[in-house]
């Protein structure tokens, strides 16, 4: 009896020992004396837990256009989330989460046993689940408890398994005490990992089922559930098989609990996956280019305000209108798909890079791949050897590749695709509400996964003849009228000590008609004579100081062909800009793209205003879309050809552009509410086609703004109507009506000119 008394005896006090080194640990672990066990979280860290959040990027009419993360999460409620997920939720992971307090002791029993089995192994065996509640992981999830804060004996075989599940239920009666069990399901969900770069349940949602939480069924919710754990063994796209066993679990589990009856468990299991897998990315939706170019402008402006882009889940709020974008994507690939087509037929299978005698460039393809950073870095790692890259270069794959009836599968080298690719036409174009600055749509290129290059902010080109409205301002800003006469001849500038030591411009056709035209219909014809003349009169350093005045911020050389646009590259983002001018009395407005930036709480952070300044007088700038109708009002003129239905009832002013050689097409329409310009051309200037007729502006990028603008109309959700310009507050008084020259008790204007043009200028 006494021994029986003595064992007893020791067993209590074997427990109370016990009890007393669990209570002893716990205190330590939260005291963390000598950092022997790494830190906790803190109290501010409890009230406010932060785990990185997607920053969102929305369009002007609340349409998410896309995010920034490093890993894609965007929080919800409880109540976004379907009674049938939350119930599949916790049949499978915690079926007693509404009586425990954060710590489940029945279901620590049940876990002992594979606690029990990891010891006597010494960990070779793999230590079972079961134990930990919602809110245990949910506290793993926020704090990464077993990575992060570690202490001195956190790295000890078993020690620092001990030590974590202690922090995990320190921080899981902190949890229960600070936030509802509505709030704790959501944050867990909220932060959990899913697979397929799908950081919580909203992304999960959308990525393998294209739904929101509220509307996942229990077939979706037991496949989602069912990645909680592990998210790669049972990704149901990549590992079907492993997923359909899950979920097969999961429905037992659901039947096992009564939420399901025998038919409806009978059902499920025979049932599909039934998924929309589509990972999120920055090559798929809407405004591609544009998002990536905002990401930049992002990054800096996080940097210079304490923002981490990638986790801080900021709302940012841009000017473009989905819709419209919709719109301008669609015209871009309309009239692309159709113009690659003449474009192939036009070369028929040869190579198109030619130099400016029409010869095809000589190694085109070795010396474009050089230039590359993927060509350098093969370099690098083979040891300058040249022949051994080239090699490497010429070694066939499987690859997908872009066509224009979408991805298709070949076996090409890195030099057959660089040739393939090189045979593509490139496009730009982009839409601006000038008065307000907000640009509305914005298509950087032809299709972002497989071009990068952005053409409406990041490229830049000669703008061609574009640019002569610039010229023009000039011009009537400084005194002349749209009906000015000049007659087309030559134009020679002298250039002291070049050779050869003068420069004549050409019109397009290489002919002078010897004719007299106002100023209104050579800017309508687009005659390079005149423009030259009235570019001789101001100075090519006059021509560029409106330009800067009107928004040009890229590099232009104050040399004569700067007024036929080839004094330097212009980016159409810039041009379209300055256009802009013209509708807002002589004020320029920076196109800008962003109209506000909130925290992830819905705090604003910063509201954004256009930079605005004076750059011509109202007069001159009224004149100005007086002179840009005649493109198509003007016999002659080079916009023509645009639908008749865009100018009924409807104020239209438009400038076409083409470079040398067509290697550059342009075209800038302006209405009373919308400027928008396309570019069209290679990706190279050496990429054109051969006649200059079928390369020219009119023919590649005004059908992208044509059809843009006539489904802009058409759209009545828009509620973009047709209008006449505004006119001005001040009575103008210059002769507008060109049909008949006024100049009082002047010489004719015809004589003045012809006394300045020299015998000996005329080739």
């Amino acid at each position: 009896m006494r021994a029986i008394k003595r064992v007893i005896f020791r067993l209590w006090i074997l427990i109370i020992l016990s009890i007393l080194s669990i209570i002893f640990l716990i205190i330590s672990v939260s005291h963390n004396p000598f950092n022997l066990f790494g830190e906790m979280p803190s109290l501010e860290d409890l009230e406010k837990p932060e785990s990185e959040l997607s920053s969102e990027l929305y369009s002007y009419d609340n349409v998410l256009l896309g995010k920034y993360f490093r890993y894609n999460r965007s929080p919800i409620t409880f109540n976004e989330l379907s009674n049938e997920l939350i119930t599949t939720l916790l049949v499978t992971e915690d079926i007693r989460f509404y009586e425990h307090s954060g710590i489940d002791f029945k279901g620590l029993v049940r876990a002992s046993y594979g606690v029990s089995k990891y010891i006597i192994t010494i960990g070779n065996s793999e230590l079972e689940g079961g134990g930990s509640t919602i809110t245990q992981q949910l506290a793993k999830n926020l704090f990464k408890i077993r990575r992060e804060k570690k202490g001195k004996l956190s790295d000890v075989p078993f020690m620092g398994l001990v030590i974590s599940k202690i922090k995990e239920w320190i921080v899981s009666i902190k949890l229960e005490e600070f936030y509802t069990k509505k709030e704790i399901l959501a944050m867990y969900l909220n932060t959990a990992e899913y697979g397929s770069n799908s950081y919580g349940i909203k992304v999960a949602a959308k990525t393998y089922f294209d739904k929101l939480p509220s509307e996942l069924n229990f077939n979706e919710s037991s496949i989602i559930v069912g990645l909680l754990n592990k998210p790669t063994k049972y990704n149901p796209y990549f590992n079907p098989e492993n997923a359909l066993e899950k979920r097969a679990e999961i429905f037992y589990n659901l039947f096992k609990y009564d939420v399901i009856k025998r038919d409806k468990y009978d059902s499920l299991r025979v049932s599909g996956l039934n998924l929309k897998y589509k990972v999120e990315n920055q090559n798929v939706g809407q405004a591609t280019y544009f998002r990536t170019v905002v990401r930049n402008y992002l990054i800096n402006w996080a940097n210079d305000n304490g923002y981490d882009l990638f986790s801080d889940g900021l709302k940012i709020y841009t000017t473009i209108d989905s819709r419209m974008q919709e719109i301008a994507e669609n015209a871009v690939s309309n009239q692309m798909r159709k113009l690659q087509k003449i474009f192939d037929k036009h070369w028929n299978g040869k190579n198109p890079w030619i130099d400016e005698k029409g010869f095809e460039i000589k190694d085109f393809l070795k010396n474009t791949i050089k230039r590359t950073r993927y060509y350098k870095t093969l370099l690098k790692k083979n040891d300058n050897d040249t022949t051994k890259v080239f090699d490497l270069l010429n070694k066939k794959k499987n690859m997908k590749v872009f066509s224009w009836n979408g991805e298709k599968d070949t076996v090409f080298s890195i030099m057959d695709s660089l040739k393939y690719y090189k045979n593509f036409l490139q496009a730009g174009f982009v839409s601006i509400e000038p008065k307000s600055g907000y640009i509305k749509a914005w298509v950087g290129g032809i299709n972002h996964k497989y071009f990068k290059y952005d053409h409406v902010k990041q490229g830049r080109r000669q703008p061609g003849s574009t640019f002569k409205p610039i010229v023009y301002a000039a011009a009537i800003d400084n005194g002349y009228s749209p009906c000015y006469p000049v007659v087309d001849a030559p134009v020679v500038f002298e250039l002291p000590g070049q050779d050869p030591p003068y420069w004549r411009p050409d019109n397009h056709n290489s002919k002078w008609t010897g004719e007299k035209m106002t100023l209104r219909m050579a800017m309508a014809k687009s005659v390079n004579s005149i423009t030259a003349f009235i570019t001789k009169k101001l100075s090519p350093k006059t021509i560029i100081d409106y330009a800067r005045k009107l928004g040009i911020k890229s590099k232009l050389d104050p040399v004569p062909a700067v007024c036929l646009g080839a004094g330097g590259d212009v980016s159409l983002f810039d041009l379209v800009g300055a256009y802009s001018t013209f509708i807002n009395k002589g004020i320029w407005t920076e196109p800008f793209f962003i109209s506000r930036i909130e925290d992830k709480y819905g705090n604003l952070i910063q509201e954004f205003i256009p930079t605005k300044q004076e750059a011509l007088s109202e007069e001159t700038a009224f004149l100005m879309l007086h002179m840009l109708k005649g493109s198509k009002e003007e016999e002659g003129g080079t916009a023509r050809g645009l639908n008749p239905e865009l100018t009924l009832d409807n104020d239209v002013g438009a400038k076409t552009g083409t470079t040398q050689n067509a290697s550059d097409g342009w075209f800038v329409g302006v209405t009373h509410n919308l400027v928008s310009g396309a570019w069209v051309g290679g990706d190279d200037r050496s990429i054109h086609f051969r006649d200059w007729v079928l390369g020219q502006g009119a023919r590649t990028a005004m059908p992208i703004w044509q059809d843009y603008m006539l489904k802009v109309y058409n759209n009545n959700d828009l509620q973009i109507r047709k209008g006449r310009f505004d006119k001005p507050t001040k009575q103008i008084n210059v002769q507008v009506d060109c049909s008949v020259y006024n100049d009082g008790n002047k010489k004719d204007s015809t004589e003045v000119i012809f006394e300045e043009i020299k015998a000996s200028d005329i080739f």
